[in-house]
């Protein structure tokens, strides 16, 4: 009896033990859940060195030279590539700096020199494709400040520039790619807000040297007259006067012998 009791404890244990290992094996092997991966982050716009750009782009030299005399290049390398908007960068040929004659650069300030560089690059990056939209916005902000604005039209694909004072066009796209857009114009963009409105009138040539004036010239007529009637006249314009004095006294005699024949006859 005892043994059949001991028996029966230790074979409850035993199934007792066998089921706790079972269920801490079957808990092992139960797949662990995995976490779902992170979305990768936006990748960050390769760096854009204006400078180099500009160096081996197309001849640009006058304008980079402004540009790093007057250390506006750091200006324009800050909004290429510190800032979410970008930059759109418009920049003439060496060319059109050398037919700039009036108004000359060289009469500004330093400040107003330094605006109208700024005045070549707008606060954000822009594409071609948007100055169609561009344009229907009216005058449009530049680095240079709120008053320093731009109209764009866009004219079949031809994208057009007006300052107010000068007007030129997009040539060529230099590059287009985010964050720094580089457009050549072919002349250099005047700001109205420096150089006004009204066009000087362009001088009239001056007279070549030694040429007369012509015969039909109110000039020559004049020297003309004044010569002719500065000559002496020999015409005999005396002539009349003599012989009136002669005639008055022929009537004198003629009645001085009337009146004596009167008397004796």
């Amino acid at each position: 009896m005892e043994f059949s009791m001991i028996f029966m404890i230790s074979f409850s244990v035993l199934i007792l033990c066998s089921s706790l290992a079972y269920g801490q094996v079957a808990m092992s092997t139960s797949p662990t859940p995995t976490p779902s991966p992170s979305p990768a982050p936006a990748p960050t716009p390769a760096y854009t060195n204006i400078k180099d750009l500009l160096s081996v782009a197309g001849p640009y030299h006058k304008f980079l030279g402004y540009l790093e005399s007057t250390k506006l290049i750091d200006t324009f390398q800050i909004q290429a590539n510190n800032t979410v908007e970008g930059i759109t960068i418009f920049v003439p040929k060496d060319s059109a700096f050398k037919a700039l004659k009036k108004p000359s650069l060289s009469n500004l300030t330093d400040d107003q020199f330094k605006s109208v560089l700024l005045y070549h690059a707008l606060p954000r990056y822009y594409a071609l494709a948007d100055f169609n939209d561009l344009s229907e916005k009216g005058l449009i902000s530049t680095l240079a400040g709120g008053q320093y604005t731009l109209q764009f039209n866009d004219e079949s694909g031809t994208v057009r520039l007006d300052s107010g004072w000068s007007k030129t066009k997009v040539t060529s796209a230099v590059h287009t790619s985010k964050p720094v857009a580089v457009y050549q114009i072919d002349k250099v963009l005047l700001p109205e807000a420096i150089f006004g409105t009204d066009i000087p009138p362009t001088p009239a040539p001056a007279p070549a040297l030694g040429i007369g004036p012509s015969a039909d010239t109110p000039s020559a007529a004049k020297s003309e007259e004044t010569g002719s009637s500065s000559k002496p006249s020999f015409s005999g314009s005396s002539s009349p006067r003599i012989m009136m004095n002669s005639g008055i006294w022929t009537q004198l005699v003629l009645a001085f012998l009337g009146g004596w024949l009167v008397l004796f006859f």
